[in-house]
């Protein structure tokens, strides 16, 4: 397995550590990004994860912003089907990679929300989106490696003689992240991805998925070559009391309109259905430490590892041993959360898995 690796989200659309309460609320700025995104390189997070949506800033400018104030960590920034022209998006991408000296992941999403993106103007089906992806994602590749003019014929995409500059600094390109529970998502990430991203899940469950995608991967040559991980909450504290705590009061005044809003924007998404399905079948605790509260109105991973530094620790480990090594979180209030995190849970981490963890 690859050494274990650790992102962070930036709350690009706001953060807080009560919903519903407007006095725990902090309204996004470029000050509280700066904290955040600081705090995560501090901490030792390889990755940001900056998220995309109708309340998020832009991701690309964002990301721009973050590198430019970091010396190590990397942008996770997403690709998403029909918003770019491949080749544009292969110029963004590989200009970012030169400018920051190597210093970006992409973000493979196909959408969570069907309202959002018709809202957006994309008028393609989820099976489109994925077709048009993988389109896309392989005419990225063939542009960063090609050493001539490319051509292209495909269902979506024509290209006559394409070519770019400059190339990627990564080589032979960047990184590949996608997260998902489809099974166009995993077919995806079988034949492209280099680390497929789990939403909250039992560890039992996470590891059938991952001998499941790897034989997949295997058809295409690559039952080696992907990677698994887990996109997680994570609300740690000095003592398991405060991290109870701290969880209900994130959701205690949470209005019962949101979870109307999640149902209507999420209906058609396999991983968010699975999310509601594990809250509804085993209630607010799936499993010893995952907490399913945030699930009630926050759509995509909002299953959250909860308690004391060694039992926030423990329960990764179970991960870690059912095959994943990238955990991509998120916590309230998120640079307080994230320095919480390097300084309490990773320490025990790099103690229970010698050599597997990077020095910050």
């Amino acid at each position: 397995m690859p050494p274990l690796e650790f992102g962070w989200f930036i709350p690009s659309s706001g953060d807080s550590e009560a919903f519903g309460v407007p006095e725990a609320t902090i309204d996004i700025d470029e000050e509280h990004l700066r904290r955040v995104t600081m705090a995560a390189e501090k901490a030792g997070f390889e990755y940001l994860l900056i998220p995309v949506g109708r309340q998020c800033w832009e991701a690309y400018i964002l990301g721009s912003f973050m590198a430019a104030e970091t010396k190590r960590i990397k942008p996770l920034i997403a690709a998403r089907p029909g918003y770019v022209n491949p080749v544009l998006l292969a110029k963004m991408i590989s200009t970012f990679d030169v400018m920051s000296n190597g210093r970006i992941c992409v973000n493979l999403i196909a959408g969570q929300s069907e309202i959002e993106i018709a809202e957006e103007g994309i008028k393609y089906k989820k099976e489109d989106r994925y077709a048009i992806m993988e389109e896309e994602v392989t005419i990225l590749k063939e542009l960063w490696t090609a050493e001539g003019p490319l051509n292209f014929d495909g269902r979506f995409h024509e290209l006559n003689g394409a070519t770019i500059l400059p190339k990627p600094v990564q080589k032979p390109y960047p990184k590949f992240y996608l997260g998902g529970g489809s099974e166009e998502a995993w077919n995806l990430s079988a034949k492209h991805s280099d680390v497929h991203l789990f939403w909250g899940d039992t560890p039992e469950k996470i590891q059938e998925n991952i001998v499941d995608i790897r034989e997949r991967a295997a058809e295409h040559g690559r039952r080696d070559a992907i990677g698994f991980g887990m996109r997680l909450q994570i609300i740690c504290r000095e003592t398991e009391e405060e991290a109870m705590e701290a969880a209900d009061r994130l959701i205690r005044n949470i209005p019962e309109a949101a979870r109307e809003i999640l149902k209507r924007d999420t209906a058609e998404s396999v991983a968010n259905q699975r999310v509601q399905q594990l809250a509804a079948e085993k209630g607010l605790w799936i499993a010893p430490h995952l907490w399913s509260g945030l699930t009630r109105f926050r759509r995509g991973a909002g299953i959250a590892v909860v308690g004391n530094p060694q039992q926030c620790a423990a329960t990764l480990q179970r991960f870690i041993d059912a095959g994943c090594h990238s955990y991509c979180l998120s916590g309230y209030l998120h640079h307080e959360e994230a320095e919480r995190f390097g300084r309490m849970v990773v320490p025990l981490l790099a103690e229970q898995n010698p050599g597997m963890v990077k020095a910050a």
